[in-house]
């Protein structure tokens, strides 16, 4: 026995209260239905690294479920004037894009010819389809019914996604609050049809400039402001990380789920969340 082992046996022999007996209580495994996450790594093509590729995605939608929590949670807040766990909740969800953006430097360890050994296994089924996706740009204000079509085959899931489509989005309570706050803010913004992909706004951009000009007075919107800043930063990385990994794997190729791959991720890199919070950076 080595030093290491001895220690450990110490350690654990010291410890006189550690449970062992679980007959009649929960564990840990339990607890995080341990025998259903780690058994849902089925491929379909027996591949070595097929298991990498099915973890990475699991993993990220696992991430995307916890953002989408704390997302309609600061939405909630914001909505009842309650700014303090919003700020808490919305520098999580930036945490959260962190950690996806390094599952892609993990993915990018699958090399092309590793990749072309199950790629046409997948049939159609591609990262396009994510719904958990869907829904954060949903929340995030950019809305786009056509993807609906995708979801059809699921009734139930279908409704859901049509529910946080024709939802307030993120930008929407943030614009509210600034209306409430006594700026000064277009009737037809204010009124607007959510279900719309949100244009930049005139009075929008001033309310902002006001606020980024006199932070002491307006904190909290300038916390808020930065915070969404945050937000739509990490996205903007995840995006750009994804579509490096797609065009080191597969080049130029057209997705599984038949979109234009890498010339269709470059495009959304140009899509804004919150556009006069960075129209201003160039005002003030």
């Amino acid at each position: 026995m080595n030093n290491y082992e001895n220690g450990q046996n110490i350690a654990a022999a010291s410890e006189k209260n550690i449970r062992t007996d679980f007959k009649e209580s929960m564990t840990y495994g339990d607890y995080l239905h341990l025998d259903k996450l780690l058994t849902a790594q089925d491929g379909v093509s027996g591949h070595h690294d097929e298991t990498l590729f099915i973890i990475i995605h699991q993993v990220s939608e696992l991430w995307m479920k916890l953002i989408l929590h704390e997302l309609q949670s600061a939405i909630d807040h914001i909505e009842k004037d309650d700014l303090q766990p919003a700020f808490k909740q919305l520098a999580r969800v930036s945490r959260i894009q962190s950690q996806i953006i390094q599952g892609w430097d993990v993915l990018s360890t699958l090399t092309p010819a590793e990749y072309m050994e199950f790629r046409d296994d997948l049939g159609n089924a591609s990262g396009f389809q994510s719904y958990q996706y869907r829904m954060i740009e949903f929340a995030l204000g950019y809305k786009t019914k056509h993807v609906l079509k995708i979801y059809e085959k699921d009734a139930p899931l279908h409704a859901e996604l049509e529910k946080a489509f024709n939802a307030p989005g993120l930008y929407d309570a943030a614009i509210q609050k600034l209306a409430r706050s006594g700026f000064a803010i277009d009737k037809e913004v204010l009124e607007r049809d959510v279900s719309m992909v949100y244009e930049s706004n005139e009075s929008v951009r001033e309310a902002w400039k006001i606020v980024y000009r006199d932070v002491d007075t307006h904190w909290e919107l300038y916390q808020l402001a930065e915070k969404l800043v945050d937000i739509e930063d990490w996205l903007q990385q995840w995006r750009f990380r994804h579509m490096k990994t797609v065009e080191r794997i597969i080049g130029f190729k057209q997705g599984t789920g038949g979109s234009s791959g890498v010339n269709y991720l470059k495009k959304v890199l140009d899509q804004y969340f919150f556009p006069e919070l960075w129209e201003i950076r160039t005002d003030i």
